[in-house]
């Protein structure tokens, strides 16, 4: 069962967060909790048909749960954090359970489809919504996934724009050592970095080759890149990305590109979504 699955990873989640002083933000909360638990390369770079990383995936799930239980908050500021209720109670693998069990039960009595299982092939769902509202996540991915390379690179240029770069320029072309284009990050008003970007429409992972490849088409023209991808990357991807000694690259995968969308509005129409609250109800009972 999935919902078996994410609820796994809820006590090792909730242990990264008090270990890293009760907060900590999405890679600090997956690098702790793969620390932790000694997982394995192989574990970490299994995927889901859809090409995400299951272990994201199924972490991001777990503070799904949390989150809608109460003991995590919904920041939006992309910093997780324990809530008074989280800090006070004692999870135990069985809690996990019991918290797994009872958020799928009200995300089915929402959609309303008592046998709807929550798709293991799909991003985990936003804060403020549960299966229905989560859908659209795999839809978002599926339609960058499709377009035309040179599409995706506009797409990422509109992206890059949105999120504050300035003088966004696509300038793939071949030779270029997969560089697709450049613009200026604005770090304070007397400083500009400029920041080359390569953007690929992986449904698969990025490996560390290739990091290494974009990092030396880099060389003599910028020590800051971002890397963008519709899959996800290797655990050996990620240490290259940041390895000692070598100008650090940005990685953006599918769930945190969903994510920056998500936030950015952007190809988005926001609507207002209703939970129960069940405190209020309690009291009838």
């Amino acid at each position: 069962m999935a919902g078996q699955r994410f609820a796994q990873y809820i006590v090792p989640l909730v242990n990264a967060l008090k270990e890293l002083g009760n907060s900590g933000t999405p890679t600090e909360v997956r690098d702790t909790v793969a620390k932790n638990l000694a997982l394995s390369d192989r574990q970490l770079d299994e995927q889901l048909k859809s090409g995400s990383s299951r272990f994201v995936n199924d972490v991001h799930w777990a503070r799904f749960y949390l989150v809608k239980s109460g003991y995590l908050d919904s920041s939006e500021r992309g910093v997780w954090r324990l809530t008074e209720k989280g800090l006070r109670e004692k999870f135990t693998d069985k809690l996990a359970q019991e918290i797994a069990k009872k958020v799928r039960f009200d995300d089915r009595l929402k959609s309303q489809t008592n046998n709807k299982e929550i798709p293991e092939d799909q991003i985990a769902p936003s804060d403020l919504g549960g299966l229905l509202t989560g859908e659209y996540r795999a839809d978002l991915l599926e339609l960058m996934r499709q377009m035309p390379p040179d599409a995706f690179e506009r797409l990422c240029q509109r992206f890059l724009r949105e999120a504050g770069f300035q003088q966004v320029e696509v300038t793939g072309r071949s030779g270029d050592g997969g560089i697709d284009g450049k613009g200026l990050l604005q770090v304070n008003p007397l400083m500009n970095i400029q920041v080359l970007f390569q953007c690929k429409r992986y449904k698969g992972a990025v490996g560390s080759s290739e990091i290494r490849n974009f990092r030396g088409a880099m060389t003599g023209r910028t020590d800051k890149g971002i890397f963008i991808t519709t899959g996800s990357f290797t655990a050996d991807a990620r240490r290259e990305a940041l390895r000692d000694g070598a100008p650090p690259i940005e990685l953006v995968d599918a769930d945190k590109l969903v994510s920056m969308f998500e936030m950015l509005e952007l190809g988005l129409k926001p609507r207002r979504v209703l939970d129960i609250d069940h405190e209020f109800w309690n009291e009838f009972f």
